[in-house]
């Protein structure tokens, strides 16, 4: 049996709580102090991410990095995300976090995190000021883009199904076919 963890009583959980979290396999985020705990992800959501990251790795330009989960994204002290993919400045990088917007976060959608990823985060993301947001389907499979307009809202800017590629020019040129995401 694992490490017995004690959250505090009478308080909202700050980003310091989650380094009590056990190293168990489980993903433990925050949102506004309320800790969210996810199962480990399964081999099609994984292909996903590993395909996903290599694709952008290769295309990004210099100045920025792609990095996979988990790497805590601190969007404010009680609020912190493990997108399953994310691009960020390297220059906003820490050796521990990235303590501000990244300029791109991927979440790859699983049963478990669904409605978290398509409703919580997506609002959080907006709010944070995350320019870039995709959601990845990997049972459709699919690749959602919004991109944040000046009034602080998302705005859907694609929407491709299978063998449909999707060839943004933000935040960089790539091309994506969310279908050879997850084929194996």
């Amino acid at each position: 049996m694992g490490a017995v963890t004690t959250l505090p009583w009478g308080r909202a959980l700050t980003r310091d709580d989650l380094d009590t979290m056990p190293d168990d396999g489980h993903r433990y985020e925050l949102v506004d102090g309320t800790l969210l705990v996810s199962p480990s992800p399964a081999l099609r959501h994984q292909l996903a991410v590993k395909r996903l990251l290599r694709l952008l790795d290769d295309a990004s330009p210099a100045e920025l990095t792609s990095l996979p989960a988990p790497f805590d994204v601190v969007l404010s002290d009680g609020t912190v995300f493990l997108p399953d993919v994310l691009v960020a400045r390297q220059s906003d990088l820490t050796a521990r976090d990235l303590p501000a917007p990244p300029v791109l976060a991927v979440e790859v959608l699983s049963p478990s995190t669904r409605c978290i990823d398509q409703v919580l985060k997506y609002a959080r993301y907006a709010e944070a000021g995350v320019d870039h947001y995709w959601i990845v389907d990997p049972d459709e499979p699919s690749l959602t883009a919004y991109r944040l307009r000046p009034n602080g809202l998302y705005e859907q800017v694609a929407h491709v199904i299978g063998d449909e590629p999707y060839q943004p020019a933000e935040p960089f040129p790539v091309v994506i076919i969310s279908s050879a995401l997850v084929t194996r």
